[in-house]
């Protein structure tokens, strides 16, 4: 089976079993997701929903965060970790946000890269979610599960894995399957202990296949 008939075919399998599976963070706004996933680094999706309540009810809109001092941020982003680097990213992206595109976020991969602590991670979670562009979002479950099931061969590069894959998967399938992937992790593939028995893709799997 060539790589991209394994694409499709994960595709298919994982749409079948998590046919609903979304962004795990909670936002309203482009904006918000931003923040949420930059203090998602080394933190849980869980810990994040729990903490931004508390930021938005304090600083609801971009202009409110771009003229908060840092140290207040961190204060309240604290639970996330890595307090002080992701309240400086923060307010700093915040700032950019509000003195050169009018507090709105910018739909394209180039002016994101631009925005403070955005990297294409988080630029390609925008692009998907917020605007519906294709997007790959090549984060440690998309990474781990393509080498497992074999989409790709010993590549843990970010950029690489998502160069690879977007000369296999449908422009329009990049995002949900990103999506899939996070769920299909959690719930089955986990890392360490693979559900292997449990999982829809085992017969394709070539880490499923040896075991």
């Amino acid at each position: 089976m060539t790589k991209k008939a394994l694409a499709l075919e994960v595709i298919k399998r994982l749409k079948e079993e998590y046919p609903d599976a979304v962004c795990t963070l909670d936002y309203k706004d482009a904006w918000q997701l931003l923040i949420s996933v930059r203090l998602a680094a080394q933190c849980t999706d869980a810990r994040v929903d729990k903490t931004t309540p508390f930021l938005y009810a304090k600083f609801p809109t971009i202009e409110a965060l771009a003229n908060a001092e840092v140290a207040e941020i961190e204060e309240i982003i604290r639970p996330c970790g890595l307090g002080n680097s992701k309240a400086r990213d923060i307010s700093a992206c915040m700032k950019m946000l509000h003195e050169k595109y009018n507090d709105n976020v910018p739909d394209t991969m180039e002016e994101l890269l631009k925005l403070p602590g955005v990297g294409r991670k988080s630029a390609n979670l925008i692009m998907g979610d917020v605007f519906g562009k294709p997007a790959i979002v090549t984060d440690t479950h998309c990474i781990r599960l393509c080498n497992l099931i074999g989409l790709v061969d010993d590549e843990k590069d970010p950029y690489k894995v998502e160069k690879k894959l977007w000369e296999i998967i449908p422009a329009k399938e990049g995002n949900s399957l990103c999506h899939r992937f996070v769920t299909h992790g959690r719930a089955v593939c986990v890392a360490r202990r693979p559900k292997c028995d449990e999982c829809c893709l085992k017969d394709i799997c070539r880490f499923g296949k040896k075991q």
